[in-house]
């Protein structure tokens, strides 16, 4: 599995997300599955929800109006200026011989800083993610450096994939992906939620076939 930037390891919203910089992802916590998982869907009910909650609190607000505007025009004018998504995608992650692009989503990829808005790539391949605009990191050297964030993940290295869902609203439904070697990345905001789950999920069913 190949990581662009930082970790996504992580669940705890920060309200700064626009002004500082994403750092060291380390402890993360879980919502409640509505598929079989490692812990039992009723463990930590109160805490899953409650962190559910925040999640949901925190996509809602979102950064300031016109950051979100000046971020969604950005995208939209590279999505216009390179022919379409398809084409970023290939771009920015590359793409093999016989690989076929199934579906694009927008969504956010939720870290330990809080949620990062890009678009959610799902490919008979991998599953990539591409942010709406740069985020701010802190380099080895201290440095603050402005980056898109990216993650690529390849379809066989996904170990599970887990639908969840506040349990207080169930209307607000998230992606979990589980990999092999146990990072976890959580995806959240969708606009098509069903057909984006539709989607990972037949991608790992065609990987399975060969």
């Amino acid at each position: 599995m190949k990581f662009f930037g930082s970790s996504a390891r992580g669940c705890f919203p920060s309200p700064q997300l626009d002004d500082q910089p994403l750092q060291n992802f380390s402890s993360h916590s879980r919502f409640l599955h509505t598929e079989t998982s490692k812990e039992s869907p009723t463990k930590n009910t109160g805490k899953s929800s409650s962190i559910a909650h925040r999640v949901h609190d925190h996509v809602k607000m979102g950064p300031k109006l016109s950051e979100t505007v000046k971020s969604k025009l950005s995208l939209g004018a590279r999505i216009i200026q390179e022919g379409g998504r398809g084409n970023i995608f290939k771009s920015v992650f590359g793409m093999q011989e016989k690989e076929q692009l199934l579906k694009a989503s927008q969504c956010y990829l939720f870290t330990t800083a809080g949620p990062v808005a890009g678009i959610l790539f799902v490919s008979t391949e991998k599953v990539a993610f591409y942010s709406e605009r740069p985020i701010k990191f802190t380099s080895v050297d201290g440095e603050l450096i402005r980056v898109p964030y990216k993650v690529l993940i390849p379809i066989g290295s996904i170990k599970e994939v887990h639908e969840c869902q506040d349990v207080n609203k169930v209307e607000q439904k998230y992606i979990e992906i589980v990999t092999k070697d146990d990072s976890e990345f959580w995806f959240v905001g969708f606009v098509r939620y069903d057909k984006a789950l539709k989607n990972l999920k037949k991608a790992i069913s065609m990987s399975n076939q060969f």
